[in-house]
């Protein structure tokens, strides 16, 4: 079940990158009611370059003004994750690099234009229209999705409760939230 948490995003004065997208994951889980048994997924996801945190775009214009900086470029795309079971906690982030090809002038206004930008950290979702503008991602394809999966299931296991992704008749069953 996902349950949307909803906390203040706005970064704090010297915050990091990594500091930033912890902090946000940590608040969204902590911000869900859960039983004391079930596993609360909180993530967070920015993208940076130049030192830049790209968070969403205020509008079409924010989005054109991100999609410029990011034409041509590689940046970076940064999620934190935060898991809670009861006063337990885990927190950790994954980083993939990603590069975008040159982008006309028109081909930016047009990818702003669409829907798809708007609740995007970086004003782009590299599993829909933007894909064709991306190069090459050293990293985690699902990082820049916006859930690092292989991370997730790593620290899911190592916390004592397997969990399996997609349909296997054997898998255990496990009851959980998710804040995104």
């Amino acid at each position: 079940m996902v349950r949307v948490a909803q906390v203040d995003e706005t970064p704090l004065p010297g915050e990091t990158p990594v500091e930033y997208v912890e902090r946000l994951a940590e608040l969204k889980a902590a911000a869900v009611d859960a039983a004391p048994d079930e596993i609360v997924i909180g993530a967070d996801t920015t993208v940076v370059i130049d030192g830049d945190m790209l968070g969403k775009p205020a509008g079409v214009a924010d989005a054109c003004r991100m999609l410029s900086l990011l034409s041509g470029r590689r940046h970076e795309v940064i999620t934190g994750i935060c898991l809670r079971r009861g006063a337990e906690r885990m927190v950790d982030h994954a980083v993939t690099a990603v590069w975008f090809a040159p982008m006309s002038e028109r081909e930016i206004a047009d990818y702003a234009a669409s829907a798809e930008p708007v609740d995007k950290a970086g004003a782009y979702a590299i599993q829909g229209l933007a894909s064709k503008f991306i190069t090459r991602i050293d990293g985690c394809y699902f990082n820049v999705v916006g859930l690092p999966i292989a991370l997730l299931y790593r620290h899911l296991n190592s916390a004592g409760r397997p969990w399996y992704f997609g349909f296997d008749a054997h898998r255990e069953s496990v009851s959980g939230s998710a804040a995104v």
